[in-house]
């Protein structure tokens, strides 16, 4: 990248609102379920995964987030109270989320106790915050079958057309709100290399890849609907 496009983004960057800085960091965080529970056989995403993956985009936009932890009684029973918040200095974004603490938990003194509830309230006070879906992980074969299906068994034309004609429109908008020219195949090319981290048809998904390319899509659209 080039000095003027370096000072070029930066200028854009400094335009955006505290909302549209926000929805830039929603649209490009990315944090898989990269740890995995060999007693329950699935991968799970932890409150350290989503925040070292939110703390580079944040900087980029210049935003600054946080958590911070309290422990509340409610009714009979102590709950970690987590708040996940983020700041450009002047506005400010947060979510809040609960845990309860175990009264007692194999092989674990109080204090691994507490910090287990902590990790547990602040991962889903992100989840709310920066709109990540965590679905249940699964724990049936039914589950796991259907997943595997997904994994396997591509898209329909019908659906394929549909995933296409929205991504024709995205272009449309993105030339109506950035005055940019972009082909619909140029904006497949930047969808799929966003959801995937290399360049695919859409005629080539699966239904979970579609899946996901869809709602990227939503999320794009409605960012730029909102500039």
């Amino acid at each position: 990248m080039t000095e003027e496009q370096t000072s070029k983004e930066a200028e854009v960057k400094q335009e955006l609102t505290f909302n549209e800085k926000l929805l830039h960091l929603i649209v490009e965080l990315h944090a898989p379920k990269n740890q995995r529970n060999k007693f329950g056989n699935y991968n799970f995403r932890s409150a350290e995964d989503i925040l070292e993956a939110v703390k580079p985009i944040a900087f980029k936009y210049g935003l600054l987030p946080n958590l911070t932890d309290e422990i509340v009684f409610i009714g009979e029973r102590y709950y970690v109270k987590a708040t996940a918040s983020i700041t450009d200095g002047e506005n400010h974004a947060k979510s809040k989320a609960f845990a309860r603490e175990s009264e007692a938990k194999k092989g674990m003194d109080e204090s691994q106790i507490s910090g287990t509830a902590s990790s547990y309230a602040r991962k889903y006070a992100m989840n709310g915050l920066y709109l990540i879906d965590d679905n249940k992980d699964a724990d049936t074969n039914e589950y796991k079958q259907q997943n595997d299906s997904n994994k396997t068994k591509k898209i329909t034309k019908t659906q394929a057309t549909a995933l296409n004609n929205k991504i024709s429109n995205l272009a449309g908008l993105v030339k109506e709100k950035r005055n940019e020219n972009i082909t619909g195949q140029e904006m497949t090319e930047k969808l799929t290399k966003a959801c995937f981290s290399k360049k695919m048809s859409i005629e080539s998904l699966n239904i979970e890849q579609f899946n996901k390319a869809n709602e990227q899509a939503d999320k794009w659209e409605a960012m730029y609907k909102k500039m």
